[in-house]
């Protein structure tokens, strides 16, 4: 049986890309395999690194607030007129030590703003644009904590990213008609910077290895039967192929990537 084709090197040539949170660990690999596929690619996140993402567009903007949003629509609209791919990355999950009860309705707000709202803005802003063209993509981050979510201060990231799932869902049915394509991918345990900076935590205050280390976050979750964690440019390929013309009937599905962890969806 003859596989999948194997896409051009400029497969993404001269398409409009938008990552949010696109200067570290996931979103960055997503904003270089777009760009090492042709395409022209623009970034956000709170801050900026001092030396400049090459072949990128930086926007400097915190998401969590309408104004926020307001500055990176107004940025790209002024660029380039609007974006072909929107790859709504950005995900914020700190939250206090101890469990429900910590959270604080400020707290819920914040992280609903940034993992829900930033996305329901964007998508408002962009998508009209896309459906005038007849078509375009848009793929939401998630996380499998929304699928087996915590009972600790975790869970109102969790919830957050479920409310995007079945939003997600919806949105995928009100454009599909119109030639744009929604969908989702749910990452498990990705080894980022931020996963990388965890396991050195525990080693420094437990004195085990780094492996001994990365293995107690994976039993935290259930396992990893594959006996890894993932790679950001493994979620980065995933994303590249549902943003293609290769994956044209893929509307309304969450994708989850997580090494086997979860055992059904």
């Amino acid at each position: 049986m003859a596989g999948l084709p194997i896409p051009p090197v400029d497969e993404f040539r001269g398409k409009r890309v938008l990552v949010t949170g696109g200067t570290r660990g996931i979103g960055a690999a997503i904003g270089r395999r777009f760009r090492e596929a042709g395409a022209l690619v623009a970034i956000t996140a709170r801050s900026l690194p001092e030396k400049s993402v090459e072949g990128m567009l930086p926007i400097k903007a915190d998401l969590g607030s309408r104004s926020g949003v307001d500055i990176v629509v107004n940025r790209i609209q002024s660029a380039w007129g609007g974006v072909d791919i929107l790859i709504n990355n950005l995900g914020a999950s700190d939250a206090p030590p101890g469990g429900f009860e910590t959270l604080t309705d400020a707290f819920w707000q914040n992280i609903l703003d940034v993992n829900l709202l930033a996305p329901v803005r964007l998508d408002r802003a962009f998508i009209p644009g896309m459906i005038a063209r007849k078509g375009g993509v848009v793929i939401h981050i998630g996380s499998i904590s929304h699928i087996m979510p915590p009972t600790n201060s975790i869970l109102a990231y969790s919830a957050a990213k479920g409310a995007l799932r079945t939003y997600s869902k919806g949105l995928a049915r009100a454009v599909a008609p119109s030639g744009v394509r929604v969908n989702m991918v749910s990452p498990g345990f990705i080894e980022t910077t931020g996963a990388k900076k965890q396991i050195a935590e525990i080693q420094r205050d437990t004195g085990c290895t780094a492996e001994a280390a990365r293995q107690q976050i994976m039993d935290m979750i259930g396992g990893i039967p594959v006996g890894r964690g993932g790679r950001p440019e493994e979620i980065a390929d995933l994303v590249a192929f549902l943003a293609s013309d290769r994956a044209g009937f893929a509307v309304g599905v969450d994708y989850v990537l997580d090494g086997g962890t979860i055992p059904t969806v």
